[in-house]
């Protein structure tokens, strides 16, 4: 099949019911990758059902940098009867199904099929049927050719306070799944390519985490909500190691409230959720508007109203993020489109948050949440870090201390409580310099003009630009925000063969960056065609262009039904959407 240019490219889906440990296999299939050297990248698909449902867990490995994943697939691995029925199709022509006939009670008798007995072997071999899945684990890598000793390794961590007898029995059964495998698989023709260095492996929770601790978040509160539970999960791991205090608060307002309490008292703080939790916490961003009190928000997207998919992906928060609260009042909302960047604009937000004492968002959507991809590591040497805080000395050598004094920049001194002998007031009424609340017309315009006119422009000069990438005049423009980056890099890498095109990308969306530096706006009009692409059903970023900067998208490729594009159907919307150009009405996507 054509692979574009890389020498090996692989996509491996693992599916079954919840429960039975689908996460588990693809996840250590991925490290066993990932620490082998090649490029990585996982995508899951899961139902909100603890128990039964179908779900998949899909990789993709190359020994290039992949960051999507594609429509077929190699390998398939069925625990249950669905997954064959809902997958079969996906293969590649030479792409193998293994599965255990006496778990689904049925036969394949087809020369792609492989009827692997997963349970029988674990009994022989490891000594119980639950180690099934290591079996499987052994299998693919067997039939891909790769050695087994990373998998000893992790098995080795996994169970180590379990001892040796289950660890043997594991490391059995990984092996009796690996012989079976290159046994019966006279079709495997897979050729992993020559391994590199062992490569970091994160997904989009994990970084905005990552980033968090790395910016010296202190405070961290949340109610438990897909998909920003792992945000907290992540730092609550690292309570002791870094000095974190992690706050599981009994409701979304209880949670920003406790973050604000937090900021105020002097320390960074943060909280997460998702958007029916950020509906709960609008009256909070708005007492941080009016209390200036820095805050970073990390918002999941998945889709509404209401409940919604609760387990799926959607783009369809962003106007909710922009506008929600009552009131004018500067904010951040940066959208990141890779780990890497959901790592340095958390940094970035914590920066601008406390700098210019502002509610700061991070929003992300499911798909980034649980995607994993390989690095080489970061570049830490970016990260940011500068105390705007008064506190100690320089605090107590003020003769007197304003809270909310007028400045030229609208920025006021911001000082620690309790850290001096000078009064630090906040209130959520309107106030004078010192804290205290007015009524006066006078008053009011001043401290509108100073919390809003004045920060504004100087919170503009810190958005970065989107970023560019493919021809730098292309008769195609694909433009996009937040987690679409990979899928919308990796198309324009399969259509500049044939196509002059590029990708424009909006990682920081608000406030709208300028074209002072960039005049992104020049490409866009000098194009033939330009695409918008998002997933919601209304083109939100679309129309925050146009009321931005007055450009409208004539083209759209909107999807909305909770799942994430793939590489080449996303590739093949595109060639619609210029083969109909000038006046493509948008392409909506409502099924996989």
């Amino acid at each position: 099949r054509e692979i574009m240019e890389f020498i090996m490219d692989y996509s491996i889906k693992i599916g079954g019911e919840a429960g039975q440990g689908i996460v588990t296999i693809g996840d250590t299939l991925a490290k066993v990758f990932s620490r082998k050297g090649y490029h990585v990248f996982t995508h899951q698909d899961y139902e909100s059902r603890v128990r039964g449902g179908h779900n998949f867990f899909q990789i993709r490995l190359s020994d290039l940098p992949v960051m999507a994943s594609r429509d077929k697939i190699d390998i398939l691995v069925a625990f249950d009867k669905a997954g064959i029925q809902l997958h079969e199709k996906e293969l590649t022509e030479p792409g193998i199904v293994i599965y255990d006939s006496s778990a689904l009670k049925e036969t394949h008798d087809k020369p792609n099929f492989i009827d692997i007995p997963f349970a029988n072997l674990a009994l022989e071999r490891g000594g119980d049927k639950i180690m099934a899945n290591t079996v499987a684990i052994g299998a693919v890598l067997g039939m891909l050719g790769v050695d087994l000793d990373i998998l000893f390794e992790i098995i080795g961590d996994i169970f180590k306070k379990k001892g040796e007898g289950i660890i043997k029995g594991n490391k059995d059964s990984a092996t009796a799944g690996k012989e079976y495998a290159m046994t019966h698989c006279a079709r495997c023709s897979f050729s992993p390519a020559p391994q590199s260095g062992p490569k970091m492996m994160i997904n989009g929770v994990e970084a905005i985490a990552f980033g968090a601790l790395a910016s010296g978040c202190k405070f961290y509160s949340a109610y438990p909500m897909t998909p920003s539970t792992g945000i907290m999960n992540y730092i609550a791991g690292k309570e002791q190691e870094y000095g974190i205090i992690v706050e599981q608060a009994e409701d979304e307002i209880a949670a920003i409230n406790m973050a604000l309490g937090a900021s105020f008292a002097g320390v960074r703080a943060m909280t997460g959720t998702a958007g029916g939790g950020f509906a709960l916490m609008v009256e909070g961003l708005s007492l941080a508007a009016m209390t200036e009190t820095p805050v970073v928000i990390a918002l999941g997207q998945r889709p509404a109203p209401a409940t919604g998919l609760p387990t799926r992906t959607e783009q369809a928060d962003l106007s909710f993020a922009l506008y929600t609260s009552h009131g004018e009042f500067p904010r951040i909302v940066f959208a990141p489109g890779t780990p890497e960047q959901a790592f340095h604009l958390t940094n970035k937000a914590f920066d601008l948050a406390e700098k210019y004492q502002i509610p700061a968002i991070v929003i992300f959507d499911q798909y980034l949440a649980d995607t994993q991809w390989t690095y080489e590591g970061f570049d830490l040497e970016r990260i940011r870090y500068s105390d705007y805080r008064l506190s100690g000395e320089a605090l107590q050598r003020l003769p007197e201390y304003k809270r909310y004094a007028f400045t030229e920049s609208g920025v006021s001194p911001l000082a620690v409580p309790g850290d001096s002998r000078h009064l630090v007031v906040a209130d959520s009424d309107e106030h004078d310099e010192d804290g205290h609340l007015i009524e006066d017309a006078e008053t009011r315009v001043k401290m509108m003009d100073k919390r809003l006119f004045k920060k504004l422009p100087l919170i503009v000069s810190e958005i970065e630009p989107p970023v560019l990438y493919g021809n730098s005049s292309p008769e195609t423009v694909v433009v996009g925000w937040g987690s679409n980056y990979g899928l919308m890099k990796e198309a324009v890498d399969m259509l500049s063969k044939e196509k002059s095109i590029a990708m424009l990308h909006f990682s920081e969306v608000y406030p709208f960056p300028s074209t002072d530096r960039f005049d992104f706006l020049g490409i866009l009009k000098n194009a033939k065609t330009a695409i918008c692409i998002e997933n919601n059903a209304t083109g939100q970023f679309a129309r925050l262009m146009r009321a931005e900067t007055g450009y409208e998208f004539k083209n759209r490729i909107n999807r909305y039904d909770g799942r994430p594009f793939l590489l080449e159907e996303l590739v093949e919307k595109i060639k619609e959407a210029i083969q109909n150009n000038p006046s493509c009405p948008p392409l909506n996507l409502r099924g996989g």
